[in-house]
């Protein structure tokens, strides 16, 4: 029962999702077109760093490097007259891919605070580098020439094609890390984060499943970076500031680490909550804080775990 409530939790939420382009265009209001596309990259992003901190116990706190490193990858093709989604997004996801299999094979032989200090040190560096591109805007930034193009078949300078696009990328990011995590892949990842002493007292080395881990939560982020620049048609390497981890981390632990739908649940309440509060006043934050706190408080399983079938996957 609890597995069919989740699944009927997950395919009611996408089907909202998937009516949000009709109903803005019934209530005459494209911007939550705009709004809830960023709501679903950000969910993608969630999802990515979900897959190490929820279910294999690695806290990351530079995974917006693979944000900015997607997001990077797209601006400079684009910058240098190459608009092709297909070229774009295959340089986003293998940039994106070895970076982390370079911090990951360095960070996973380590554990805890040594853990954490590496993977922010690395994200810090990769931010700096940002600050460094002159060509490429640096502190400044510099806008996007064009959004992809995928050879004729979706252009992203559509509002509609781009949307159902991101939320066709977050339908395939869910299923691949369900099938993950159920697989023994996923056993044993998960069963390494539990007791790391019993998975190699039964043969089973947790380091190269880590390490692909690692390495496909920052494939699936680099995307996220890729759609994001093409949201925002803007590129800084703010994208890949530790504040944004935090972000990143925070719409985890919301919306219910070690569930599949809690970091769609995280990203949409952190960033549907942040709008509401700024269109009332320009003290948002203030109240914003309390409201987190509280919901992290007394939602012990974030608010995956308010719904039906909503509790942890493990």
């Amino acid at each position: 029962m609890p597995r069919r409530g989740r699944t009927l939790t997950i395919v009611a939420l996408l089907a909202l999702l998937a009516a949000v382009p009709p109903l803005a265009a019934l209530a005459g209001q494209p911007f939550y077109l705009d709004l809830f596309r960023r709501v679903m990259i950000f969910a993608i992003a969630a999802l990515s760093l979900n897959f190490i901190l929820g279910y294999g116990g690695m806290v990351s706190f530079g995974h917006a490097a693979y944000l900015g490193i997607g997001a990077y990858a797209v601006g400079i093709l684009a910058y240098h007259g190459v608009h092709d989604g297909f070229a774009q997004f295959a340089l986003a996801i293998g940039a994106s891919a070895l970076v982390a299999l370079v911090i990951g094979a360095i960070s996973i032989r380590t554990s805890g605070l040594y853990f954490i200090m590496i993977t922010l040190a690395f994200t810090q560096m990769l931010f700096y580098l940002g600050i460094s591109l002159e060509e490429y805007g640096g502190d400044d930034g510099m806008r996007l020439a064009g959004r992809s193009v995928f050879a004729g078949l979706l252009d992203l300078r559509d509002p509609m094609p781009f949307y159902y696009f991101v939320f066709a990328i977050l339908v395939a990011c869910l299923y691949l890390v369900h099938r993950l995590v159920n697989s023994r892949f996923g056993m044993v990842l998960r069963a390494s984060k539990s007791n790391e002493g019993r998975t190699r007292s039964i043969g089973f080395s947790p380091y190269p499943y880590r390490l692909a881990a690692f390495v496909i939560a920052g494939a699936m982020c680099g995307v996220a970076g890729a759609l994001f620049v093409n949201q925002t048609a803007y590129l800084t390497p703010a994208f890949m500031s530790w504040t944004r981890s935090g972000e990143i981390m925070f719409m985890v632990i919301l919306g219910g680490m070690s569930t599949l739908i809690g970091p769609v649940l995280g990203a949409a309440g952190l960033l549907l909550l942040e709008d509401l509060l700024q269109g009332w006043t320009e003290h948002w934050q203030i109240i914003l804080g309390p409201i987190l706190v509280l919901v992290v408080l007394f939602a012990k399983r974030g608010l995956a775990g308010l719904l039906p079938g909503g509790g942890r996957d493990e």
